[in-house]
């Protein structure tokens, strides 16, 4: 058996077991990802495979030059003569993009049935001489021009098909055998046909619309709608190296809907036996590029991910002067902990596509690195198990926005290499397919190996193109390199941040945020007892007809204090405020009003989303669009404003919110509502007073003594 959680290049001879008389022979200069995808497909199947050419440097050429191939004949011409056997059938198949998906007995089954000794792949598409297209055989039905990428015969037929050739490493193997095929004597006595309706053979160049995906009872295979056969080699010639990808995610029995995925339990890398010491080195690489909501707390989640600290090196890459106070921070108290810790900051004035390639030296350079993990800072790491996980190649965890089908990849790609949506994209997306899935693009997240950056993906220019972003330049070059780029949507890793609309002219300016990331905005803001609330009635009543209960985090409280003080322009207390419609107000706070630090619209949804829930639940059957005249944040000092004389408030319902701790922050404070005789003295941080504005609930603001108490009061539905 090979071993396929170990890629020695050393590994040449793969024999599965003997099936027949059939050999399989293909060459591979060196083991590219999608050859390890052929040999796992054959010994799926359980073929026979010898392989050629290993060591040597490969002169063929590739599907994107001039025709070449002529080595792939060189060799199997040398292989043939070591072969005695008169019945030994002889598969020839490219490797690199080939899979098999059905077994040797179904494919022999096949060519008996083709009547002649020797069978060829068939194409719609004449390459690389159309001038020789006239004097191809007609066909009745089917295609009619050959394809070198896969044939099978019997040994001494393909011997005599061989036994002229002397040319080039480099010359056509697809003109030559052309051209065999073309001359009505040679084709006569060597017995060649072609696979006309792709029995035997599917080439996907210039056939796309022909090939789908079928499931039946637990299997997959691509059938050809167009002769309604169910071919047994499916080959990604020519520039269909993406269609093949997608097919090689399901062919052969990767994914079915009976058994889910197949694979995703295959080369994982056991960490949980390991000491601290034992863990592999991991280099992150974190981006900032542009101004990003909630940068503080991609540093908090990526501070909580389980992974020993010292066996991880940080490179970070800052272009925003905006956010050095908050990767400063971090550093200041963090940095120790790591292995180590390299920042460029926008005083380098480095660009962003350098910087990449300098992070990828990072883990290049140093010896010890096996991994590096590359993390923009919109990306919101949910799942502190992420990267013990992802221990994998190439990959990418699957991050969405929510509400959207926004990923952070693609499923396909259109003809000028931009986006296009797969068939199985949305239920990626949704989950109803759950696996890893070979993609053309992944972006914000994603692990490689160190082996890969030193070899396949040690150029500089990676991310470099005079018409392509760099995340879609770095792709573009990962697909050409033969490089597999995989995403998994096994477990839940976390979303995408959108920075649209993304102010900076704040002090605190993720509380802006409510409306672009209500998901991120809600977690870092609203109370993790919130949702019992409406739940599980977690809400007391203090007082008659007055609720409570908890809406704010303390990081909500002391951000809205601090965003006002910074603001400042705190009122004078007077009766006279120009702010309010007729510039007189009857009962005066000294305050800042939430229009006046542009948080109104905000206000307004936070309002409609955690406070009318409520008040349809305690008061049934009035409810409230959260309209508001007058929303503002007061502050309570005693030898400022100490207190509030009794009142009614301009509002159907108020929302009275406390923003700090009384016993810490100040002492005394409160609201008295008069009619009941009935105060709440102790308000909690965070906690929300919810009562009729007016008629039964005349109330005042009890003494502060001591300290500054802050709290903020929406009067709604006025």
């Amino acid at each position: 058996n090979c071993n396929f959680s170990k890629l020695w290049l050393s590994i040449f001879f793969c024999v599965f077991s003997v099936s027949g008389d059939l050999l399989v022979l293909t060459v591979a200069t060196q083991e590219t990802d999608g050859f390890r995808r052929f040999l796992r497909s054959a010994k799926h199947f359980n073929y026979t495979i010898k392989v050629l050419g290993r060591g040597e440097t490969w002169r063929g050429g590739d599907y994107m030059s001039p025709p070449g191939g002529g080595q792939k004949v060189r060799l199997l011409k040398s292989a043939l003569e070591d072969i005695q056997d008169e019945n030994r059938v002889i598969l020839f198949v490219d490797s690199y993009d080939v899979i098999f998906s059905s077994g040797p007995r179904e494919l022999l089954k096949k060519f008996q049935q083709a009547k002649h000794r020797v069978v060829f792949s068939a194409e719609t598409l004449i390459w690389p001489d159309r001038h020789l297209e006239d004097k191809h055989p007609h066909v009745r039905e089917g295609k009619r021009f050959l394809g070198a990428g896969g044939f099978i015969g019997y040994a001494p037929n393909l011997k005599k098909m061989l036994s002229d050739w002397s040319g080039a490493d480099s010359d056509s193997d697809q003109l030559h055998f052309t051209k065999i095929y073309i001359n009505p004597e040679k084709r006569k006595s060597i017995n060649i046909t072609l696979d006309n309706k792709c029995r035997l053979f599917q080439n996907l160049h210039g056939a796309l619309d022909e090939v789908v995906l079928k499931f039946e009872d637990g299997r997959v295979r691509a059938r050809n709608v167009l002769y309604d056969t169910l071919p047994v080699i499916i080959h990604g010639n020519g520039p269909t190296k993406l269609q093949i990808n997608y097919l090689g995610n399901y062919i052969p029995n990767l994914w079915t809907f009976e058994t889910g995925c197949t694979i995703c339990n295959e080369n994982l890398r056991p960490l949980s036996g390991l000491q601290e010491s034992e863990y592999p080195v991991v280099v992150i690489g974190i981006f900032i590029q542009q101004p990003t909501p909630f940068v503080t707390v991609f540093f908090e989640r990526l501070l909580n991910l389980k992974y020993p600290k010292n066996r991880l090196q940080l490179f970070i890459y800052n272009q925003e002067s905006h956010h050095e106070p908050h990767v400063r921070t971090f550093l200041e108290y963090h940095e120790s902990e790591y292995q180590g810790v390299k920042l460029i900051g926008p005083e380098e004035d480095i660009d962003p596509v350098t910087s990449r390639n300098i992070g990828f030296d990072m883990c290049r350079d140093n010896i010890d690195c096996e991994y590096f993990f590359s993390v923009d800072v919109d990306v919101v790491l949910k799942n502190e198990d992420t990267l013990r996980i992802l221990i994998e190649p190439f990959i990418a965890p699957m991050m969405t926005k929510p509400g959207l089908l926004w990923t952070n990849f693609w499923g396909a790609l259109s003809a000028d290499g931009y986006y296009a949506r797969s068939e199985d994209y949305v239920d990626i997306v949704q989950g109803h397919r759950v696996g890893l899935w070979n993609v053309p693009y992944i972006s914000h997240i994603f692990l490689t190996k160190a082996d890969a950056l030193r070899t396949d993906l040690k150029d500089p220019d990676l991310f470099e193109s005079a018409t392509l972003d760099p995340d879609m330049a770095f792709c573009s070059k990962v697909r050409n390199k033969g490089v597999f780029m995989f995403v998994t949507n096994v477990h839940t890793y976390g979303r995408v941040l959108s920075t649209e609309n993304y102010q900076t002219n704040h002090l605190h300016n993720d509380l802006w945020q409510v409306f672009e990331n209500p998901v991120e905005w809600e977690e870092r803001y609203i109370h993790e007892n919130y949702s019992k609330v409406l739940k599980d009635g977690f809400i007391e009543t203090p007082c008659p007809d007055v609720y409570w209960f908890p809406v704010f985090t303390d990081v909500a409280c002391k951000h809205l204090i601090e965003e006002m003080e910074h603001f400042g322009q705190w009122s004078g207390g007077g009766n006279t405020d120009n702010r309010i419609q007729g510039g007189y107000e009857n009962v005066p706070t000294i305050d800042i009003h939430m229009n006046q630090v542009g948080y109104e619209k905000e206000w307004q949804k936070f309002l409609l989303d955690y406070a009318a829930p409520v008040t349809e639940k305690m008061y049934p059957g009035y409810y409230t669009r959260a309209q508001f005249d007058l929303a503002f944040v007061v502050r309570y000092k005693p030898d400022e404003q100490p207190a509030l004389r009794p009142h009614h408030d301009a509002s159907t319902f108020t929302i009275n919110i406390a923003l700090n701790q009384v016993g810490i922050d100040y002492q005394g404070g409160g609201c008295r509502f008069l009619r009941y005789n009935c105060s709440v003295n102790a308000p909690r941080r965070g906690w929300a007073l919810m009562h009729p504005g007016r008629l039964t609930h005349y109330h005042e603001g009890l003494p502060t003594v001591q300290g500054v108490r802050y709290i903020v009061v929406s009067f709604v539905d006025p």
